[in-house]
C-alpha cells in the first residue's frame, strides 16, 4: 500500500500522487475525478509533461480506498508504470477539481498507441436514436486516434490536429461533464462539428460518401480510404479482377495483401483461429494477425502461394461502416508505392495515388505523422512481432538499466528508430524501407514528433556499420557535437531480444543471429551468425561458410542463381535435372560460371536467408522471387511437419567454427535427383537448421559454461523452425530467449542499436 501519513481515522490528510504510463488521453483525470468523489475525497488533478498529478484530501479509510482503486482497476486503455505519494499538508479543499495542464520543458509523458473504436461508440454508432448515428469519427476517452493526432504534450485538444475544429454546444457539455464518458475527451466531435468524409469518384448518384464508397467498390474499383493513419488502398476481396488491377498497378506481382472482415464469425470462413489468436484479432490494437487459410471464396490473388492470410478487424468507425453493406471482406493495403511510407495528407493522395486509385473516400482530421497497420503472428500462445506499428507504437520497451540519451536510426529495411530516456526505449512506428527520400522525410517527421513528446535530446547517435545505408548517412551528417557509435548488424539483433526480455548483462550470452544480409566486420555479407555476447561486446564465434553471391541483388531476387553458386562452392555439377540448373538460361550459365571462377562483381556471404533461398531453389519451390525472403515462406509452407528425419551440417574446428553446408546440398541435391517430394526435402533441411542450433549451443556451453541462447533475425520469423529449435535448446535446459514485443527482423535493429550504443557510452 502506498505510503500514509500516520494518524487517527477520524481526521483528515492530504496525499500528493505522482502516477506515470500511459494516463493521458485514455480518461485518466475524469476517472480519478469520479473515483475521489466516489471516495468522498477533496482535491485536484491534472495533467502536466510527466504525467497526472493528484492531490485527494480524506480520512485515512477513504484515502485507502482511492488508492487501492487507482491500482486495481484504472481505466481500460491506461498503463500504469509507477504511482508515487507522498504525505502534504491539508488544505481543507471544498470539493475535488480538474485544474488546466501544465508544460514543463524537460519532463515527459507516454502517449497512447492509436486504438480501436469502444463498445460503448459503436453501439451508439449504429443507434438511430443517437445523435452520433453514422458518423465516422464517434469516440470516447476510452478508444480512437492519439498518437497520430498528437504534436506535443501535455495532450490536450490545442495540441492535437482536432485544435481546428471548435466544439459544438453539445459537444462542450459533454467534454465539460464528469459524469460523462467523453468528460475531457480531447478528439471529441460530432457531425456538427467535427471532421467530415469526402468522396471523389464517379459514383455521384449516391447519397453520402460512405454510400458512394461502397458502390464504388461493389463495382469492383480500387478506392484509396483515408483512415486513422493514412491511406489504405482497397477493393472487393472476392473480386478476381479487382485484385489482378491493384497488383498490375501497384507492380506488386506476388507478395500477400492484408484483409479487413467484419467479424471474428466472418474470418472463420476463410482461417483457422485459435483462442490466442482470437484474443489477439480482437484486441484494441487491432493488428493485422496471420492465420492459417482455409479454402474459401475469397479470391486466390490476396496471398498467392502462401499459407497464411493477413487478417484484420474493423478499427475505426469508418471501417465498421463501409462493412455495414454486403460488403463483408475488403483488401486493404497500404497507400503508398513498395517500400515507401504510407501516404497520409489528401492532396498527395490525390496526387500520388491517381494511377493507383479510380476513387478516393477523403476526410479533413489531419494526420500529424503516419502508422501504418502493425502485423503480428501467434508463437506458443504469445505475440511475435513482424511489422510493430499502429496500436503499439510508441508504447516504450522498458529497459532493465537506466542509459544516457540515445537515438539509434536503425536499418535500411523495415525502418524504425529508437529514443531511449533512461530506462524506456521508445520504437517510433513502421517507416518503410530506408531506400529513398519519402522514407527520410517520414523519419524525419516521426523524430521531431517523438523528441518533442517524449522530451528527448539525444547525447549519442546509434547507427549500423554499413556505410551506404541512408540512416547511417543521415547518422554521419546530423551528429554535430554529439557522439556516434556505429554498431554490427548482428551484435544489435542478439542486443534487441535482450533488451526486450530484461536480460540484465552480466554475464554473455550465446547468440543466434540468423538474417539475409547485414554488414560484417570484414566487409562480408553476414547473416548466419554465432556470437558470444553481451550489450557492449560480442565474438563471432561461428559462422556459415562463406559462399559467392554473383551480382549481389541479381542472386537475391533470382534463388536459381544462388542455388547454382551454392552448388559450385560445394564443388557439386551443375545437374540440369536441378530445377534451378534448368531455370538458368544457358548464356547466363556461362556468364555464372565466369564470374565465380575469377571472382567478378561477386560479394562473399555467410547468410542462412540466402542458404534457405538456395535450398528451396533446388529443390523446385521457387526460382524468382518478387518480395523479400519469398522462397523461404513458401519452402516453410509446404513442410510435412510430420518428417523427423534431417539433412546435417559439418562443424569444423577453427577460430571461428566453420558451418560447412556441402554434405547438406549433396543430400538435397540426392533427394532432388531421386523425386523425394518436396514437403520431405522442406522438413529434412528445417530439422537440420534446428539441430544446428543445438549442437552448435551444445558445443559452446561445454566450451564456454553459457546456459543462456538468444535467437534473432528475420529467419526466425518462420515459426516452424523456432519452434523446433527453441524445443531441442528446452529438452537441453538452456534459457532460451527469443521475441515477443518487437520484431526479430530489422524493425528491431533500432532496439539493439541504441542500448548498445548507451552502455558503450557509460563504460567509457
Amino acid at each position: 500500500m502506498l505510503a500514509m501519513a500516520e494518524t487517527s481515522e477520524s481526521s483528515k490528510q492530504r496525499l500528493r500522487l505522482r502516477v506515470r504510463g500511459v494516463v493521458q488521453g485514455v480518461g485518466f483525470r475524469p476517472f480519478v475525478f469520479n473515483l475521489a468523489r466516489a471516495c468522498e475525497l477533496t482535491g485536484l488533478v491534472g495533467n502536466d509533461s510527466n504525467g497526472v498529478f493528484i492531490e485527494v484530501e480524506g480520512t485515512p479509510k477513504h484515502l485507502q480506498r482511492f488508492q487501492q482503486a487507482l491500482k486495481e482497476n484504472p481505466p481500460p486503455l491506461s498503463h500504469i508504470l509507477s504511482i508515487k505519494a507522498e504525505a502534504i499538508a491539508p488544505r481543507n479543499d471544498k470539493d475535488f477539481v480538474i485544474v488546466a495542464s501544465k508544460t514543463e520543458a524537460n519532463a515527459n509523458t507516454l502517449i497512447s498507441p492509436d486504438i480501436c473504436v469502444c463498445e460503448d461508440c459503436l453501439r451508439e454508432l449504429f443507434d438511430p436514436t443517437n445523435r452520433r448515428y453514422r458518423y465516422p469519427f464517434i469516440n470516447c476517452t476510452n478508444c480512437g486516434p492519439r498518437f497520430t493526432i498528437t504534436k506535443d504534450i501535455p495532450y490536450d485538444r490545442p495540441q492535437t490536429t482536432m485544435a481546428g475544429f471548435q466544439m459544438c454546444a453539445e459537444c462542450l457539455r459533454e467534454y465539460d461533464d464528469p459524469t460523462n464518458r467523453r468528460f475531457h475527451a480531447q478528439p471529441n466531435a460530432c457531425a456538427e462539428c467535427g471532421p467530415q468524409v469526402q468522396f471523389v469518384g464517379a459514383e455521384a448518384e449516391q447519397k453520402n460518401p460512405i454510400a458512394q464508397t461502397q458502390a464504388s467498390l461493389c463495382a469492383g474499383n480500387i478506392v484509396a480510404i483515408k483512415g486513422i493513419g493514412g491511406f489504405h488502398l482497397a477493393c472487393d476481396a472476392y473480386n478476381d479482377s479487382a485484385l489482378q488491377t491493384l497488383r498490375e498497378r501497384k507492380g506488386r506481382v506476388d507478395k500477400p495483401f492484408a484483409v479487413m472482415v467484419r467479424d471474428v464469425e466472418t474470418a472463420l470462413r476463410f482461417v483457422e483461429i485459435d483462442e490466442a489468436e482470437k484474443l489477439l484479432l480482437t484486441s484494441k490494437e487491432r493488428p493485422i494477425v496471420l492465420l492459417k487459410k482455409k479454402p474459401s471464396n475469397l479470391s486466390a490473388l490476396i496471398a498467392p502461394g502462401n499459407e497464411y492470410l493477413g487478417v484484420m478487424l474493423p478499427y475505426s468507425p469508418l471501417h465498421y461502416l463501409l462493412l455495414d453493406s454486403k460488403l463483408d471482406a475488403l483488401v486493404m493495403t497500404s497507400g503508398n508505392y513498395s517500400n515507401e511510407p504510407i501516404i497520409k495528407d489528401n492532396d498527395e493522395a490525390l496526387q500520388n495515388l491517381a494511377t493507383l486509385a479510380d476513387a478516393f473516400l477523403l476526410h479533413n482530421r489531419d494526420i500529424h505523422v503516419q502508422c501504418d497497420d502493425s502485423v503480428l503472428r501467434v508463437f506458443e500462445g504469445h505475440e511475435l512481432p513482424i511489422r510493430r506499428s499502429r496500436g503499439y507504437a510508441p508504447f516504450p520497451v522498458r529497459l532493465p538499466f537506466s542509459l544516457p540519451s540515445v537515438l539509434a536510426v536503425g536499418g535500411e529495411l523495415k525502418s524504425t528508430f529508437c529514443l531511449v530516456k533512461d530506462d524506456y526505449a521508445f520504437m517510433s512506428q513502421h517507416l518503410g524501407d530506408m531506400e529513398n527520400l519519402e522514407t527520410l522525410q517520414a523519419f524525419e517527421k516521426s523524430l521531431q514528433q517523438m523528441q518533442a513528446i517524449f522530451r528527448v535530446t539525444p547525447e549519442i547517435i546509434a547507427a549500423d556499420n554499413h556505410p551506404r545505408y541512408l540512416s547511417s548517412q543521415w547518422a554521419h551528417n546530423h551528429r554535430g557535437a554529439r557522439q556516434l557509435i556505429g554498431v554490427q548488424h548482428h551484435h544489435a539483433h542478439i542486443a534487441a531480444v535482450l533488451a526486450e526480455n530484461q536480460w540484465n548483462g552480466d554475464a554473455l550470452v550465446i547468440g543466434f543471429s540468423f538474417d539475409g544480409t547485414g554488414y560484417g566486420t570484414d566487409g562480408a555479407i553476414w547473416g548466419g551468425e554465432v556470437l558470444l555476447a553481451d550489450y557492449s561486446t560480442f565474438q563471432r564465434v561461428a559462422h556459415l561458410r562463406y559462399a559467392p553471391l554473383p551480382g549481389g541483388d541479381a542472386s537475391i531476387k533470382r534463388p536459381y542463381r544462388t542455388a547454382l553458386a551454392y552448388l559450385w562452392q560445394a564443388g557439386i555439377a551443375w545437374d540440369e535435372v536441378l530445377p534451378s540448373v534448368a531455370a538458368c538460361p544457358a548464356n547466363e550459365r556461362k556468364i555464372l560460371q565466369q564470374q565465380l571462377e575469377k571472382n567478378l562483381n561477386t560479394a562473399q556471404t555467410s547468410s542462412m536467408g540466402r542458404l534457405f533461398d538456395a535450398v528451396a531453389a533446388l529443390a523446385g519451390v521457387r526460382q524468382t522471387v518478387t518480395y523479400e525472403a519469398q522462397a523461404a515462406i513458401e519452402f516453410e509452407a509446404m513442410m510435412d511437419t510430420r518428417v523427423a528425419d534431417a539433412y546435417t551440417f559439418a562443424l569444423c574446428e577453427g577460430e571461428p567454427l566453420q558451418i560447412d553446408f556441402a554434405a547438406l546440398l549433396r543430400a538435397v541435391v540426392a533427394d532432388v535427383q531421386a523425386q523425394v517430394p518436396v514437403p520431405t526435402i522442406a522438413a529434412k533441411f528445417h530439422n537440420a537448421v534446428a539441430n544446428l542450433i543445438c549442437d552448435v549451443a551444445l558445443h559452446f556451453r561445454a566450451k564456454f559454461n553459457l546456459q543462456q541462447v538468444a535467437l534473432s533475425g528475420g529467419v526466425f520469423q518462420n515459426v516452424t523452425l523456432l519452434q523446433t529449435a527453441k524445443a531441442k535448446l528446452l529438452a537441453e535446459h538452456f534459457t532460451v530467449f527469443t521475441h515477443k514485443l518487437v520484431p526479430p527482423n530489422d524493425g528491431g535493429l533500432a532496439l539493439g542499436q541504441a542500448v548498445i550504443a548507451g552502455k558503450l557510452s557509460s563504460e567509457n
